[in-house]
C-alpha cells in the first residue's frame, strides 16, 4: 500500500482565544475557564502535529503554502520521518503559523497491529507558540465493531510567545477509525477519541479531564468538531466543553456555574 495512511494522525492544541475570561477575584461564584480553555488548545494543537505528519506522509506533502520539507529514513530502526517547516514562519492555508521541526519514528506499518509511533516537536512553535513534549500512537489491532483502535498518550507543553507563561497538557486516549478506512484518501477518514487527562493551566492550577461524549476529529477539518469534555481545576467545580455538532468551525462553548463562554480557536 502507499504511504498515505501510515502514519494517521487525527484532527486538533492552538491558540488563540477570543472570549474574555471573568476574572474569579472580581466575583465570588467562581466562573474562570482557563484549565478548560488552556486544555482545548492543548488537544487541538497535538492533534494538529498528527496532522501535518499524516499530510506530509501523503504524496511527501508540496499542497500547501506552509508544507514543510520531508525526509524519510527507511534503513534505521526504528525508521524516522522529518517535518522540517524551516526557522521562519509559514502561513498554512488555514491561518496557522509554523516553524521548527517535528521528529517522527515508526516501527511498522500505521495499520500493522503493535506499530508504535512517536511524535516529537523540535524548537516547533505554532502562531508563535512553543509546543514541546512526546505523542505516542500504538496500533491495538481491530475491535468487536472491526475498527482499527490505537492508544494515544501524550505528555506535552505550550509557552506563550512572550514567555508569560506554560501550560501542561497529558492524556491517555483511544482513537478509534470510524470511517474512511477502506479507501486510500485521507479526507474522508474520520476517527472518535475516548479517555481521560490532566494538565497544569498557565496559572499554575492543575486539573483533570474526562471526554464524556467521544470527540469527532475528521481529517478533512483541522478542528475537533463534535463531543464533549469535563475538565475539573483543583477548585473542584466542574466545566464542561462542548465542541458542537460537527461545524468545521474551530469554536467550543465552556460552561461553569450556568454559564456559558465561547471560545475560538485560531
Amino acid at each position: 500500500m502507499r504511504p498515505t495512511k501510515f502514519l494517521l494522525l487525527t484532527g486538533l492544541f492552538a491558540f488563540s482565544l477570543t472570549a474574555c475570561r471573568k476574572d474569579k477575584d472580581d466575583d465570588p461564584v467562581d466562573f474562570d475557564y482557563t484549565s478548560a480553555s488552556d486544555n482545548a488548545r492543548a488537544e487541538d494543537v497535538f492533534n494538529d502535529i498528527l496532522a501535518q505528519v499524516d499530510k506530509a506522509v501523503d504524496d511527501n506533502g508540496l499542497r500547501d503554502a506552509c508544507d514543510p520539507q520531508v525526509t524519510f529514513d527507511t534503513t534505521s530502526s526504528p525508521r524516522t520521518l522529518t517535518l522540517d517547516f524551516g526557522d521562519v514562519n509559514c502561513t498554512a492555508s488555514n491561518g496557522r503559523q509554523r516553524r521548527g521541526r517535528i521528529l517522527v519514528t515508526y516501527t511498522g506499518r500505521y495499520r500493522d497491529a503493535g506499530t508504535v509511533i512517536t511524535i516529537t516537536p523540535e524548537e516547533y512553535y505554532v502562531n508563535d507558540n512553543l509546543v514541546t513534549g512526546v505523542k505516542t500512537v500504538t496500533n491495538l489491532g481491530y475491535n468487536e465493531n472491526d475498527q482499527l483502535s490505537f492508544a494515544i498518550t501524550v505528555n506535552g507543553a505550550i509557552t506563550a510567545a512572550d514567555g508569560s507563561w506554560t501550560a501542561t497538557h497529558t492524556a491517555a486516549r483511544t482513537r478509534t477509525w470510524i470511517e474512511g478506512a477502506s479507501t486510500p484518501e485521507l479526507s474522508d477518514d474520520v476517527y472518535l477519541i475516548t479517555g481521560g487527562g490532566s494538565g497544569v493551566n498557565r496559572n499554575g492550577l492543575p486539573y483533570t479531564t474526562a471526554i464524556t461524549q467521544a470527540l469527532r476529529v475528521a481529517l478533512s477539518c483541522p478542528f475537533i468538531t463534535a463531543g464533549t469534555v469535563q475538565v475539573t481545576p483543583a477548585s473542584g467545580i466542574l466545566r464542561t466543553i462542548d465542541y458542537g455538532n460537527g461545524a468545521c468551525d474551530g469554536t467550543f462553548t465552556v460552561t461553569v456555574n450556568g454559564n456559558t463562554f465561547t471560545v475560538t480557536i485560531g
